[in-house]
């Protein structure tokens, strides 16, 4: 039986990824966008320390740490793309 602890991470993961969803299409604004799929990134690391707690490896635990490194360099490299476009 999946603890409840897991239940209400998985829960609002999902929730989140459905308000980034809807941001990302209605963004009004780049930046909008990029804090959208920043929001979905760390619902994917909160899903991985999910699955790491339901099943009791480790090794999901790597992915999210690979996951939060890509999500952190991705981030800076959208923000400096958008900072840039913005310059007349």
């Amino acid at each position: 039986m999946i603890e409840l602890s897991v239940w209400v991470l998985v829960l609002g993961a999902l929730a989140s990824v459905a308000l980034a969803t809807y941001r990302i299409v209605r963004g009004p604004t780049d930046a909008d966008r990029i804090v959208a799929l920043d929001i979905l990134m760390a619902s994917a690391i909160a899903l991985c320390i999910a699955a790491s707690l339901h099943t009791g490896r480790t090794v999901f635990l790597d992915v999210a740490i690979g996951l939060a490194l890509v999500g952190f360099v991705a981030t800076i490299g959208w923000a400096r793309l958008v900072e840039k476009g913005s310059e007349p």
